[in-house]
C-alpha cells in the first residue's frame, strides 16, 4: 500500500516539472535500461554508453538524479579520462618545424647561378629565384651559396632550362 502511495505521490509531482527534464529523464533511463536488458549476466558498459553519460553530464544538470547504474563519480572519471585521451592525441601528433626542405631542382639552380654569375650575391640569387616562382629565403640562397663547388663549369650543373641572364 505505502508503494503505491509512493507512486502516485511521484506522478503528482511529476505533473508540475518541465517537459524538458522529464524528456531528459526518460531518455537517461531508458538508456539504462537498454543497458541491462543485453544476454550478459552483468551488464557491460560499451564506449558509447559512456559517452552518453559524459555528453549528459556536459549539457543536463539533473543527469545525476537519472544516473542509477553506476556512481556520478565514475561518470566525471570517465569525462577526464576522455579530455586526457584527447589532449594527448594533440600534442603527440607531429608537427613539422621549421621550413621546409629545399629541393634538389632550386639547389641545382642556385649552384648553377654562383658558378655563371661570380658577382651576384645573396640578394640578387634571391630575387632571380623569387622571380622564377621559387619560395626560397635570402639566408637559405646565402647558406647554400657557400656550398656551391667552385670548380664547376656551367654545362655540368644542370639542363639549360635553368638559364638566366646576366647583366
Amino acid at each position: 500500500m505505502i508503494g503505491a502511495i509512493g507512486v502516485l505521490i511521484g506522478a503528482f509531482l511529476r505533473l508540475f516539472r518541465a517537459r524538458r527534464i522529464l524528456l531528459l529523464e526518460h531518455l537517461a533511463l531508458r538508456q539504462q535500461l537498454a543497458v541491462y536488458r543485453r544476454r550478459h549476466p552483468r551488464p557491460q558498459l560499451a564506449a558509447f554508453d559512456k559517452l552518453f553519460w559524459v555528453l549528459a553530464r556536459k549539457f543536463w544538470s539533473g543527469w545525476k538524479r537519472a544516473l542509477i547504474m553506476v556512481s556520478p563519480e565514475t561518470v566525471v572519471r570517465w569525462h577526464r579520462s576522455g579530455f586526457a585521451l584527447y589532449w594527448r592525441a594533440i600534442s603527440s601528433a607531429r608537427r613539422i618545424v621549421g621550413r621546409r626542405r629545399i629541393s634538389k631542382e632550386v639547389r641545382d639552380l642556385i649552384f648553377r647561378m654562383v658558378a655563371e654569375n661570380s658577382t651576384w650575391g645573396a640578394p640578387r640569387i634571391h630575387g632571380e629565384l623569387l622571380m622564377l616562382g621559387f619560395d626560397v629565403s635570402e639566408r637559405t640562397a646565402s647558406r647554400w651559396m657557400r656550398r656551391a663547388p667552385r670548380a664547376l663549369s656551367p654545362s655540368s650543373v644542370g639542363s639549360p632550362s635553368y638559364a638566366t641572364t646576366a647583366n
